[in-house]
């Protein structure tokens, strides 16, 4: 935010040595229906979500994002609550968060509160996040059946994307029991309720997810820069989507693994 020259703090508060608190990926059980859910600490570094054998079982659509977020110096020293905070429109970590459902956990001086994504973004580079208060950790449901999957274009390695998609389902008696779609760097709203609606109840077919990612694109707005034209990202949004839809679908049938690391 600073290198941005969108914030001039007065003081500086070096967070690091809560590293080793806050810096964490584990499961745990939730205390209101017993199910399983997966807790990532605010502190947790980039290169640890990448290297993580958890989330690239349960939920890879981190492994997915991490892979094409920044360069090995971003990686080895940032971390997913300092993503979140910086609320930038094309951040990749947002859209996950999105399209998985993930509840964020602020901590005040006094209490707790827990956000849902829409609750925590307020707009571009502002969130809930109050004075005194901190993000500390990141919570996802973890289902059977469940599968996710992120996609992103961009001008090259590490570079922020030109546009970017999420996207989670979770199957139940071959329909589709809930789905998540999240996009970035497209303008308009970071999910897409009504594609996800359209989903929902549904047998996934290819026409399905297809229609869906139409969807979802046409509720897209975005703006030409030196990144691409309006109409090129618009195109690239709906590929995008149903990219990630098919590889979610494929995950939650035990169909589709991690691909490799790229270059």
């Amino acid at each position: 935010m600073m290198k941005l020259r969108l914030a001039t703090p007065g003081h500086l508060i070096d967070i690091d040595p809560l590293a080793d608190e806050l810096g964490y990926i584990r499961v745990e059980r939730h205390a209101e229906d017993a199910g399983e859910e997966l807790r990532i600490g605010a502190m947790t570094r980039h290169r640890d979500l990448l290297s993580s054998e958890l989330l690239a079982r349960r939920m890879a659509i981190f492994t997915d994002a991490e892979r094409v977020i920044a360069d090995p110096v971003v990686r080895n020293r940032g971390t997913i609550g300092g993503a979140l905070c910086q609320a930038d429109p094309s951040e990749d970590l947002s859209a996950v968060c999105a399209a998985v459902g993930a509840r964020l956990v602020i901590r005040g001086l006094e209490a707790e509160r827990v956000l849902e994504m829409h609750e925590f973004h307020l707009r571009p580079y502002e969130t809930a996040v109050g004075p005194a208060e901190m993000l500390i950790e990141i919570r996802v449901p973890l289902q059977q059946h469940q599968g996710s999957a992120y996609e992103k274009v961009d001008r090259r390695a590490g570079d922020w994307a030109v546009a970017a998609a999420g996207a989670s389902m979770r199957l139940a008696a071959g329909r589709i029991e809930h789905a998540g779609i999240a996009l970035a760097a497209v303008g308009a709203g970071i999910t897409s309720t009504e594609a996800e609606q359209l989903l929902v109840g549904e047998r996934p077919s290819d026409e399905l997810l297809a229609r869906a990612a139409r969807v979802a694109a046409d509720h897209t707005r975005p703006v030409t820069d030196q990144r691409g034209s309006a109409e090129y990202k618009h195109h690239v949004a709906g590929v995008l989507v149903e990219r990630a839809l098919r590889r979610a679908m494929a995950r939650a049938l035990g169909e589709d693994a991690v691909p490799e690391e790229r270059a």
